[in-house]
């Protein structure tokens, strides 16, 4: 399965992935309008002085021939070449602050956005390649949004300037000297056209190689264990050669595109100067106004080199800003004006939540055949009318075997996802009609993985919370067991927990992000598998603590664990995506066959 984010194929392999136009590029140029504004100003007047130096030169050696005083135009000379060196400097300056303000500009939309998303997007996605067009290809836009485009614009300056001077000199001259650099552009502008696809191609194998680099790390533990480093290496190898191969590839139509300038200014000067000195020898013309023509002959030929590179550049900056534009116009979970718009919710009864024959299945996610191409699979129905009342201050239970869909209904009371069929009420009202801001203000929500930030145990509890004070940071650990986690260091609430909470035990992590939890106080929480990773000692305290806070709120657990739920005001019992019982543990142990089940293997029954 195939889920790195990269372009779709048909049959027949034609590449239907997301495309980019210049008019895209556009608005990165305008943030930074003062700063290329500038650049563009020392460009012109670098390109002005570059071109009164052959003109300069040429009368140098007039100057000479007569006998005359050269010193005055040397000095001239002088002062205009230090000119040309401090603006193309000054512009060079400006060109680089201009363009590390694009790659923080894109680079900041980007992550903005990337944490907005839908939450089916990350299903669909290969964290690596998200991260790689954070990184890589928002560098690509630097050198397409100001150096390409502002030697653009100075070289054209250069090019008509150049043209216009040559041909007062020597019309034949200029006339061969066109002849040659045409051939050159026309093969050239051919080339030039593949540079887009192959770096666009370029960027989606980076991407996977970041992701399978990504992946391999986040669970190095359990490569090392399984003893598959081999394995894994060679699956980021084989990624590193695919981008690779495609840089390669790049690099071949480099290498065609440089020698064709270089052959096309070679035999230019040779054709000028044959020519040109036979002219000098028939005394059709003066050796002055041959070294200025060439001079200014390779003036002209320099924007040409320019143009294409400004070419190549924006090809390789409209490949990466495909993959860029493809996450930017992915609509976001929740528009500007839902978050901000104010809570209008009042409850109309005693029911917190209830589900109305709710339906549920996963978007459909894409895989790649044999032939490479990629297709969706079906989608999977989780729910099937699903349909229960939940009143407020009561301890619900939610169980069934693994896969029965108990996880997806906390994923939808959150709004992770959205219903395919039914209605979810909060208070009495659709909560659709309530934003999710507001709607995650009011639900404090423990994942079964229980995911723990890099960072210190006060970052982690302040996620939520910001404004905590250290009193409560250390209240709810108490809550949860867990004051003697900030003595086994000195830095108390500021020790690190390492990535992914790796300093922790499974049951620290767990109960931390419990704490986190309890800290927000939401008057509705969602705990799914909350005792899981807990000794028995331990999840009595859980216990004990989750008794404590649940008094004047709504608790609605998920636990593989009866004994953690035996005692809970509501059971809820789910199997196939289909509600089969509901009551209190002695109701459902009567009514309800797989409850006994399960209630017997644990000995419960």
């Amino acid at each position: 399965m195939s889920m790195t984010g990269g372009p779709r194929r048909r049959p027949g392999g034609k590449d239907t992935g997301p495309k980019a136009k210049f008019s895209q590029l556009v608005p990165y140029m305008k943030e930074q309008r003062g700063l290329l504004v500038t650049a563009v100003i020392f460009s012109l007047i670098a390109a002005a002085v570059n071109l009164a130096q052959p003109l300069i030169v040429g009368q140098i050696i007039s100057t000479v021939q007569k006998g005359e005083d050269v010193i005055p135009i040397a000095l001239a000379l002088l002062v205009i070449t230090l000119l040309s060196a401090v603006t193309t400097g000054a512009m060079y300056l400006v060109l680089a602050r201009a363009g590390e303000g694009v790659v923080l500009s894109a680079r900041s939309k980007l992550s903005t956005r990337l944490l907005r998303l839908p939450i089916k997007e990350y299903d669909l996605r290969r964290t690596g390649d998200l991260v790689s067009r954070v990184g890589s290809d928002t560098t690509l836009l630097r050198a397409a949004l100001t150096q390409g485009l502002i030697d653009g614009a100075g070289g054209a300056l250069i090019f008509v300037g150049s043209v216009i001077a040559m041909a007062v000199i020597d019309w034949l001259l200029l006339v061969l000297t066109l002849l040659m650099i045409s051939v050159a552009v026309a093969a050239i502008g051919f080339s030039s056209r593949r540079i887009k696809s192959a770096t666009t191609k370029a960027q989606e194998r980076v991407g996977n190689m970041s992701a399978s680099v990504e992946r391999a790390l986040s669970a190095v533990r359990t490569i090392r264990a399984a003893r598959a480093e081999a394995r894994e290496s060679a699956q980021i190898q084989k990624d590193a050669k695919e981008a690779f191969n495609q840089g390669v590839k790049i690099a071949r139509i480099n290498a065609f595109v440089t020698p064709i300038g270089g052959l096309a200014a070679n035999g230019a000067f040779i054709v000028v100067l044959g020519v040109g000195g036979y002219r000098v020898a028939t005394g059709e013309t003066e050796v002055a106004n041959l070294i200025t023509f060439i001079l200014l002959m390779f003036l002209m030929i320099r924007p040409v080199g320019q143009f294409f590179g400004a070419y190549s550049s924006l090809q390789s900056a409209l490949g990466a800003l495909a993959r860029i534009q493809e996450i930017l116009d992915i609509p976001l979970e929740d528009s500007d004006a839902e978050r901000a718009a104010p809570s209008k919710r009042k409850a109309v009864n005693d029911v917190a939540i209830a589900f109305r024959k709710v339906k549920f299945a996963y978007p459909a996610r894409p895989e790649t055949n044999e032939a490479g191409e990629v297709t969706n699979s079906e989608p999977k129905e989780i729910l099937k009318g699903v349909s229960f009342e939940i009143k407020r201050g009561s301890r619900v239970a939610i169980v069934g075997p693994s896969g029965a869909g108990k996880s997806t209904i906390l994923n939808l009371m959150e709004r992770f996802y959205e219903p395919t069929g039914g209605e979810i009420y909060l208070d009495g009202q659709p909560v659709r009609s309530v934003s999710r801001a507001d709607l995650r203000g009011q639900i404090g929500y423990v994942e079964q993985d229980a995911p723990v930030l890099a960072g210190s145990i006060r970052e982690n509890l302040l996620i939520g919370s910001p404004d905590a004070t250290d009193s409560d940071l250390k209240r709810v650990l108490a809550e949860v067991n867990l004051t003697a986690v900030l003595k086994r260091d000195k830095k108390g609430l500021d020790a690190e927990v390492g990535e992914q909470g790796i300093m922790l035990s499974g049951g620290e992590r767990q109960r931390l992000a419990i704490a986190r939890t309890l800290l927000a106080a939401p008057p509705i929480m969602l705990l799914d598998e909350s005792t899981s990773s807990l000794d028995g000692l331990n999840e009595q305290r859980m216990r004990e603590a989750i008794d404590a806070v649940a008094k004047n709120r709504t608790m609605i657990v998920i636990a593989h664990r009866l004994s953690t739920v035996v005692d809970s005001d509501q059971i809820i019992v789910i199997d196939g995506g289909k509600v089969i019982g509901s009551g209190t543990h002695k109701q459902l142990l009567r009514s309800t066959p797989l409850y006994k089940e399960l209630a017997a293997t644990q000995m419960l029954a």
